[in-house]
């Protein structure tokens, strides 16, 4: 199977429409339906190649799930795209400085997520 790609939103059908995409692609996708949900996946042992996260979620948001996981052992260098409504700049250089790698704003085309998970997630 391929990498593993973490998808985090609150919407479960853009969850399952990720997982689909990205399942054709020939990745491996776990879910968490928000950040707290996210983080104990994480602290429970999962381990993906990459994070997809929203920003505007309940119980936790987008970021500070980042500022959480770069916390962790071992995810200090995963990438984690941020994927999201919000297209302030603000909230950018917020994630940025928290540690995100990319943002992308929705609606994202399927080949576009694709092409910039490829440029971050080395060996796709």
């Amino acid at each position: 199977m391929g990498r593993t790609i973490f998808v985090v939103d609150d919407s479960a059908v853009m969850r399952s429409s990720l997982k689909a995409n990205l399942e054709m692609q020939g990745f491996q996708v776990k879910m968490a339906a928000d950040g707290a949900e996210a983080l104990e996946q994480l602290k429970n042992g999962l381990k993906p190649d990459l994070i997809l996260t929203d920003i505007h979620m309940p119980k936790m948001d987008g970021l500070t799930l980042i500022r959480e996981i770069r916390k962790l052992p071992g995810f200090r260098f995963v990438p984690i795209l941020v994927l999201t409504t919000e297209s302030q700049q603000a909230k950018r250089e917020e994630a940025r400085r928290l540690g995100a790698t990319g943002w992308l704003v929705k609606p994202v085309s399927g080949v576009d997520l694709v092409n910039t998970i490829r440029k971050v997630l080395p060996g796709t």
